[in-house]
């Protein structure tokens, strides 16, 4: 539109990505852990937290709720409730962070105070609903103020909880429900059971989960994916805790050592990580790319020729699967990924949004209701102009076109402040452009 400025990165055709670079803090335990130390008795120290607007509102909110939070020695120090947040009123803005939303929707649904929660408009097309019916069944108040099942929220002191039977929550459209049910539950002082309907998507993320509430004194038993136990406790602090690397970041960075050669190594996640992105290196060896790993760091190369075509379920991977849709473009045939769903609840229809970029660069996609089928071009389009929607992942995926050879503009670039403010330059100090 003329007199509007649109703002794009130009990025150019890479020969070759080599090198070592150490991940920033993974966002999902970031996020997880500034609130379970927000919650519990005594004061955590947490180092390597990811810096980005995710993890910023989370701690603003926290702050706002009465937390005193302090920088010292490196680290973030928390001075824990002990317990529900002291601040009985507040209005909190959460950005488009899902991470952040969800789990203090149950937190403060269990604090008996008056909040108001809302965020950018694209938080409030995504559904919230099953949360929101799961914790009103048992005794809390919210409301929902513009439609039915989305945000914003008004949450209003609560009655007596009815806990003498299981919380029941949908698991199929977002794993991020029945992590804030089992993170806010402790509050209650009681013990509490949560039976999940459907199937659970993302189950790792509910790993991490269960993960960092054992570091903080709760234990979690579960049966199967289905039902999940509660024995009363309180949280309380370990002391100090160190953040993994993110994994789903790492995805690009192996990627760009399987499209340009390599080798690429990400340092902060490994055999020892507690995040299921981390098997996005076994999508790499599905392709053909030669990788490693130990326990603190992973490294991927290029193999021999083409990358392979895949058909896989990627449900257990959601966000490094978006990784594997644009090295697609680059395979050696048709490609199907299955059993994402849940794309078109992220911060934006990703299915959509993925199908409509990759058709840009001349794939042919076949777009359903959970899954994507992309037949590679012979080489994609030079100088294609990607959008982003405003999704931080979308650009940073869209990136690696560049390491396959092909000119590329991305529309909006800086939306990857979201989770990862320097990729950019970052991914450049691993390229050598072509000459």
């Amino acid at each position: 539109m003329a007199g509007v400025a649109m703002k794009w990165l130009e990025l150019k055709p890479v020969r070759r990505a080599a090198g070592t670079l150490r991940l920033p803090g993974s966002k999902s335990i970031s996020n997880r852990l500034l609130l379970l130390a927000a919650l519990a008795r005594g004061a955590t120290r947490l180092r390597g937290l990811l810096d980005s607007d995710d993890t910023r509102v989370m701690l603003e909110a926290i702050e706002r709720l009465g937390v005193r939070c302090t920088r010292e020695d490196g680290a973030l120090r928390i001075d824990g409730a002990g317990g529900a947040f002291p601040g009985k009123r507040a209005e909190l803005f959460l950005g488009n962070a899902g991470t952040a939303f969800r789990p203090l929707t149950a937190a403060l649904a269990l604090c008996g105070g008056e909040y108001r929660l809302k965020g950018v408009a694209r938080m409030h097309e995504r559904p919230i609903g099953d949360l929101v019916d799961a914790l009103n069944a048992i005794g809390a108040r919210i409301d929902c103020l513009d439609r039915r099942g989305f945000p914003p929220l008004a949450i209003h002191p609560g009655g007596p909880l009815r806990l003498d039977r299981a919380v029941r929550v949908r698991g199929d459209v977002s794993s991020q429900f029945l992590t804030a049910l089992l993170m806010a539950l402790p509050l209650a002082d009681r013990e509490a059971s949560v039976e999940v309907d459907g199937e659970l998507i993302s189950r790792p993320y509910v790993e991490i989960t269960i993960n960092l509430m054992r570091r903080f004194g709760v234990a979690v038993e579960r049966d199967g994916w289905r039902a999940f136990r509660l024995s009363r406790g309180a949280y309380a602090s370990p002391g100090e805790v160190f953040v993994e690397g993110d994994a789903s970041s790492a995805s690009y960075f192996l990627a760009a050592g399987a499209l340009a050669g390599g080798p690429v190594r990400v340092e902060g996640v490994g055999r020892g990580s507690i995040q299921g992105d981390v098997r996005f290196a076994e999508v790499l060896e599905r392709m053909g790319a030669r990788v490693s790993m130990g326990d603190d760091w992973i490294e991927a190369r290029a193999g021999d020729g083409r990358l392979r075509a895949i058909d896989m379920d990627m449900n257990h991977i959601p966000d490094a699967a978006m990784t594997a849709a644009v090295l697609a473009l680059f395979a050696d045939g048709p490609s199907t990924i299955r059993n994402i769903a849940s794309w078109r609840v992220k911060e934006t229809d990703r299915i959509a949004a993925m199908a409509t970029e990759l058709r840009k660069l001349g794939a042919r996609v076949d777009e359903g209701a959970d899954f994507l089928r992309i037949a590679p071009p012979a080489m994609p389009t030079p100088g294609a102009a990607i959008d982003t929607y405003d999704d931080h992942r979308m650009a940073m995926c869209f990136a690696l076109v560049a390491l396959g050879g092909v000119p590329v503009r991305l529309h909006d670039p800086d939306c990857v402040a979201k989770t990862f403010p320097e990729y950019f330059s970052v991914l450049a100090g691993l390229c050598e452009p072509e000459r």
